[in-house]
Order: structure tokens, then C-alpha cells, then sequence
């Protein structure tokens, strides 16, 4: 016991700076032994594994206080996460032979000692297969018994505790290491992490409220989830309330935003691991389920997927009409659509650009212009998809727009509004303020924001490029349409 201590270093609070460079060094500990793209399959469970031990010491000790030891044991059923006899992170940390099973054996204990709840048909809470695969674990030429303990004895000599280490740093630190781990591991990390920068735009042009419906599709590592959360923090309004849902296709990374909500202090959640357009996670009976906010960033253009099913969705997705095989994203779009609450549903979609002029898709956008439930389009400056410099859009829609924005919408060329610096581009905090200032105030800027009536849209065969702005009187950069 006396050289566990050595490494704990209880109360003492760790840094936000502390806690990256801890959880950044550990992570380097791989190299040469796996991919890059595979650290996260090993750093997010030790992580959690060792947060969840830590917070349920840090509960059950307040019980001894409280009552003493037969009180604490009777009181630790009651707990928010359980941690089952023999399944504790100083439990594994004794092994010294065959690590990753008895690893393993303690995530699967875990799991099943904390089942979520059914409601509605979704579950909400739990951990079950929250600790993501777990073959490679066990397998020692991929992950010998010496490195998996080194990366345990690493955590070791951290606190993870709440005292120790809040919820928000703790949620910081951990998108850190998702930016890091997306850097790290190149065009693979794509299909789990959206500039973050953008997605703090996406939040506060939506401007969530207290004990609304949160909504992403494609959710990844639950980052746009949390923005919308951190939105409510950083304002001082309630967001325990919020209801968080997302579907994430990839079984890992569904686990990782799973992971991602619970490290943030978020509870009432639930992350659906499945194929959105094959079979959506929420449904109400016939229809699919409405929530007040939806975020996306869909994968871009697939071509793998059942054009064919989707030709006759028996959710009634196909509104707009059935996009082509070579290119899905308007079956995304019209998803996020329908998943919209009918009295105040609003979204934000980050899209590549597109999608807003190309004649494979003419008849669809021109339906989609028809049912005026788009309220703005964005477009922003290059390079802020991870690892590709094509441009990209943010498209804004409203199932109740307001009467002086009807058979309108706004387009706003924030192509300018970027910063690059160290091969990185992003938003900076008054990029933001800008863009978000344009579009509450909805009204024509030269060269920067223009708002067009449909009419005008429709004299232009629909299309929705921000160059189509040129014909109406406003200068702004030409984005070349991707047919």
C-alpha cells in the first residue's frame, strides 16, 4: 500500500497543462508498437477506467466519513458508477501476469455492474460496452504485458478524482487528446473529430437553452455534444437538464463519446452505435424521434451505402426524392431534417461546398428551397475540414423561422475569417463573434452578407453556391461547384 501512495499524490490538484502533457506522454508510450490511428483504443479506456476508480474512492471515503466503513459499503450499491469486488483500477494494478486479461475481465464487470435505463425505447446511462472492443488487449504481440503495465503504473501517479481533477478539465483534457490523437494518426482520425472551432460556431449560432433535446447523427467522439453543453456553462445557465442523443456508426468511437459525455459530469445521455441512414437509433413509434437541436457533420459523399431501402424509407426521409449511389449526403440532410421538432427545430450542418450547387442533385435542392426551411447559409475559410483544404459550408435551417425571415435566406461569405498558424487553421474568438453577429442581424453587408429571397433563388435554377450572390449585387469570392 505504502508504494501506491508514492504515486497517487492525493489532494493535490493537477493542471490543466499537467493533466495534457501526463495524458500525451503516456499515449507516446505506443509508438512503435501500434499505429498512431489505434492510441486511442488503449488511452480512452485506461483514462476512464482510472477516472471511475478514483471518483468512486473519492465517494465511498466520503461515506466512511460520514458513517463509517459498514455504512460506506451499504451506501457504494447507491452509487452513480459501481465498481464490482476485484474490478477496481489498484485491483489490476497488482497483476503482473497476463494484464490485458485481467484488464479485460475488469471492463466487462464494470459494464455489466452498471446497465442503463430504458426509456422511450432508448437507453440512457449505463456503461455497457462503454469500454469499446477489447480484443487487443489480450493479444501480447500487439500489446505485451510490459506495456500495458507501464501505462498503468503512468496513470498511477495521478488522482483522478473530482476534487482532484473537475469535470470541465477533465472534459478539456480529454478533447485534447481527441485534437491530438486526430493530428497524430492523419486522414484516419476524420471520421471522429470536427474542428473544434467550428463547432463552437455551429453552438452558438443555435443558442441552446436549458432542458432542450441535443441532437447529432454522426456523432464521432461526441464533440459537438459537449460544445453545446459548454455553451450553457460558460453563459451560468443550467445544463444538467439537457438531453444529449447521438448515433455513431463505428463501435469504437460511439464508445469514445460515450466516454466523452460521462468525463464531462453528463448523465442523461444516450449514444446509439449503428448505421444512421440504415437503421436510425431514435424512433417514436412510425416516425423518427424530434429533438429542439441537431448537429451534424456527415461523412462526406459515401458510396457505400442502400440507396436502395432508402428509395422507399419507411421513416418518409426521402422527402426531397432518393440522392444518387455516388453520393449520400443528401440523405443525411434530409435525416436531420426530419429530425427536427416541429416548433422549434433548428440545426446546423457542416458540409463540404458542394453540395450547394451540384446538378446531380438539382431536383432535390430545388424542393429543399421550396419547403423554405433554410434559414443561412455559411460559407468558411479553407482548410477547416481535418487534413483537407476543400472549402466548406455550415447550412442553418428552422422549422419555425420568424415571419421577417421567411422565403429568405441569408448567405454570409466568412471565407476571410480564419486563421492558419503552425499548418493548422481555425476560428479565433472574434471570427466567431462576427459570423454569429452577421447572422442574428440578418441583414446585407457589402461584401461579407447578403440576404436573398427565394425568387431570386429560383431565377438562379436553385443553386445555393455563395458565388451566386454575384448576380444579385453583392461581391464575394467565387467557390468553384463540385459537379
Amino acid at each position: 500500500m505504502a508504494e501506491q501512495n508514492k504515486y497517487r499524490m492525493k489532494d493535490e490538484p493537477i493542471s490543466l497543462d499537467e493533466m495534457k502533457q501526463f495524458l500525451w506522454g503516456a499515449a507516446t508510450r505506443l509508438r512503435g508498437q501500434i499505429d498512431a490511428a489505434g492510441y486511442k483504443e488503449y488511452i480512452f479506456p485506461l483514462l476512464f477506467f482510472k477516472r471511475i476508480s478514483d471518483v468512486y474512492d473519492e465517494e465511498y471515503g466520503k461515506f466512511v466519513c460520514d458513517g463509517g466503513e459498514d455504512y460506506a459499503r451499504a451506501q457504494s450499491a447507491n452509487l452513480v458508477n459501481r465498481i464490482p469486488d476485484g474490478a477496481h483500477w489498484n485491483d489490476v494494478r497488482e497483476v503482473t501476469e497476463n494484464v490485458g486479461q485481467r484488464l479485460v475481465e475488469a471492463f466487462i464487470a464494470i459494464e455489466q455492474a452498471n446497465p442503463g435505463k430504458e426509456i422511450d425505447g432508448c437507453v440512457i446511462g449505463g456503461l455497457e460496452g462503454i469500454f469499446g472492443p477489447k480484443d487487443g488487449w489480450t493479444n501480447k504481440a500487439k500489446m505485451p504485458d510490459r506495456i500495458i503495465t507501464s501505462l498503468i503504473e503512468d496513470f498511477s501517479r495521478y488522482d483522478l478524482s473530482r476534487s482532484s481533477c473537475p469535470a470541465d478539465e477533465m472534459g478539456q483534457a480529454y478533447e485534447y487528446l481527441v485534437g491530438k490523437f486526430a493530428d497524430d494518426a492523419g486522414n484516419t482520425a476524420q471520421e471522429f473529430y470536427t474542428n473544434r472551432t467550428v463547432v463552437t460556431l455551429m453552438a452558438e449560432i443555435l443558442q441552446p437553452k436549458p432542458n432542450e433535446s441535443i441532437y447529432d447523427p454522426t456523432c464521432g467522439s461526441g464533440g459537438m455534444l459537449v460544445k453545446c453543453l459548454d455553451f450553457l456553462r460558460q453563459k451560468g445557465q443550467p445544463w444538467q437538464g439537457v438531453k444529449v442523443f447521438g448515433q455513431e456508426i463505428n463501435a469504437l468511437t460511439s464508445s469514445i463519446a460515450r466516454m466523452n459525455l460521462y468525463l464531462n459530469g453528463v448523465e442523461d445521455f444516450s449514444i446509439v452505435n449503428g448505421d444512421t441512414l440504415e437503421k436510425p437509433g431514435f424512433v417514436d413509434g412510425s416516425r423518427l424521434r424530434k429533438f429542439d437541436i441537431v448537429l451534424a457533420n456527415p461523412p462526406y459523399s459515401i458510396k457505400q451505402w442502400n440507396r436502395e431501402k432508402f428509395m422507399n424509407d419507411k421513416w418518409g426521409r426521402n422527402f426531397l426524392g432518393t440522392p444518387p449511389q455516388k453520393c449520400a449526403d443528401y440523405a443525411f440532410f434530409q435525416h436531420i431534417i426530419c429530425s427536427m421538432n416541429e416548433g422549434n427545430g433548428r440545426c446546423a450542418i457542416l458540409f463540404p461546398h458542394g453540395i450547394l450547387g451540384r446538378n446531380i442533385e438539382q431536383d432535390m435542392r430545388e424542393q429543399l428551397v421550396k419547403s423554405d426551411v433554410i434559414d443561412a447559409i455559411l460559407g468558411i475559410g479553407d482548410n477547416l475540414f481535418f487534413n483537407s483544404a476543400m472549402p466548406a459550408c455550415v447550412i442553418i435551417c428552422s422549422t419555425n423561422k420568424p415571419q421577417q425571415r421567411k422565403g429568405k435566406i441569408l448567405f454570409i461569405n466568412a471565407k476571410h475569417l480564419v486563421t492558419r498558424r503552425n499548418a493548422e487553421s481555425f476560428l479565433e474568438q472574434s471570427h466567431i463573434d462576427e459570423i454569429v453577429s452577421l447572422y442574428q442581424n440578418y441583414t446585407d453587408v457589402e461584401d461579407i452578407a447578403k440576404v436573398v429571397s427565394i425568387q431570386d433563388i429560383t431565377a438562379n435554377d436553385y443553386k445555393l453556391n455563395i458565388n451566386l450572390s454575384r448576380c444579385l449585387g453583392i461581391r464575394f469570392l467565387t467557390f468553384r461547384s463540385m459537379d
